[in-house]
């Protein structure tokens, strides 16, 4: 790994800070407060105007997809500026857009779509304001998706859907979901399985909250009765659905971003922890302390030099991480449990403080680090399910990684 930037690289990662400097509004860098009444349940569906304003600067500049061909309207970056990008924006703690439309739906519609489908769904994907749902995982279809249920019968020139779909982010504000249903239930699992473009606003649809434990609303259940879906939004061939499911452009996945944001929050939590109170800080009071938070901290540089690790691997060699992917992800997610852990024990009862109290002045003051903690500690309960569970994710670097058998 080369940790120094060639004079391309040092100029474009200036020109990413300079437009975050010049651009970013007010109410969405670190050290905003927002204003009494402010509603913040933790979700990150909440898009305010300050957000739309940051999404049309971006989209202005090309930079909603930045991994997607320019022929497409993507900004046709290298990996590399890709690692960058995502590494300024982080640092800056400034938001970046993506999720299923610009990183599923756009690439899967690129590589296997019609140049209808293209000319009507990227478009408005590249305005970084219509948000698209994921319609994989069912209740008994998670690590096993392949063994989802959910029907879709040919009647024509539509298809009818039956069946549920589960832990579905943002289904509840989604205007399109990207769907896997089975065309043909005699085939083997893998195959069968077709792929499509569902409007959520279809007659038959209905989406049920799931309101996680830290009280936030991300996830979904949706209910599929007779759902009737126009055979254009098929996306690539019949019963190729879980092939098409695979499809992606080839783009950084580094998780530069995460292990910034993991740096970021001990640095917090020291800072936090050293502020004196009756005259004596949290580390002066509580000594172990100190040797917890030297873990979390050495963990961060740990983590960080994963995602280097990726990315060195995408720059030089031009492949997509395989098990390299999954150890940075078990790795990061478990750190982020054991971080919210530690920020708990230096912030001890006032950890337990909810976010929204921001909205009351008489309390707000006594609210550390903006209520964040509380919320984190959580919402990382769930990390390590989430995106392949660490199960699974052990697996697969057992068996292609270390090239041990499956049984």
């Amino acid at each position: 790994m080369n940790f120094r930037d060639t004079p391309e690289e040092a100029a474009w990662r200036e020109e990413v800070r300079r437009f975050i400097r010049e651009n970013l509004p007010d109410e969405l860098k670190p050290d905003y407060v927002p204003p009494r009444g402010h509603q913040d349940d933790g979700s990150p569906f909440q898009r305010g105007a300050a957000w739309r304003e940051w999404n049309r600067r971006l989209a202005k500049k090309g930079w909603i997809a930045p991994a997607w061909p320019k022929e497409y309207g993507g900004a046709g970056m290298s990996v590399m500026q890709q690692f960058i990008m995502n590494e300024e924006f982080a640092e800056a703690r400034a938001p970046r857009p993506g999720g299923i439309a610009v990183g599923f739906a756009g690439p899967t519609i690129i590589t296997l779509g019609t140049e209808e489908q293209k000319k009507k769904y990227l478009p408005e994907i590249l305005t970084g304001e219509v948000i698209w749902c994921q319609g994989y995982s069912e209740p008994g279809a998670g690590s096993d998706l392949a063994s989802l249920q959910t029907r879709a019968v040919r009647d024509g020139d539509e298809y009818i859907i039956n069946g549920q779909k589960i832990w579905t982010s943002g289904a509840h504000v989604a205007k399109w979901m990207i769907l896997l249903a089975r065309t043909d239930p005699n085939a083997p699992k893998h195959r069968g399985i077709s792929y499509f473009i569902v409007d959520m606003k279809s007659p038959g649809i209905t989406v049920r909250p799931l309101v996680n434990m830290a009280d936030s609303h991300e996830f979904n259940e949706v209910f599929f009765d007779n759902v009737r879906v126009p055979r254009e939004n098929l996306i690539g061939e019949e019963n190729r659905g879980w092939y098409a499911a695979q499809t992606t452009l080839s783009f950084e996945r580094s998780n530069i971003g995460s292990a910034v944001g993991q740096r970021q929050a001990v640095e917090d939590v020291i800072k936090f922890a050293r502020e004196t109170k009756d005259g004596k800080s949290t580390l002066d009071r509580t000594p172990s302390l100190r040797y917890e938070l030297a873990e979390r901290y050495i963990e961060t540089g740990v983590a960080t030099m994963l995602s280097y690790k990726i990315i060195s691997i995408q720059a030089k060699e031009g492949v997509a991480p395989g098990h390299e992917a999954s150890v940075a992800k078990l790795y990061g997610t478990e750190l982020n449990q054991r971080i919210y852990r530690t920020a708990m024990k230096v912030l001890g009862l006032y950890g337990q403080l909810d976010r929204r109290m921001q909205r009351n002045e008489k309390v707000a003051h006594w609210l550390p680090l903006r209520g964040r903690i509380e919320y984190m500690y959580l919402r990382s309960v769930a990390n390590t399910i989430e995106g392949g569970t660490s199960e699974i994710q052990r697996n697969i670097i057992a068996t292609r990684g270390l090239g041990l058998p499956r049984d």
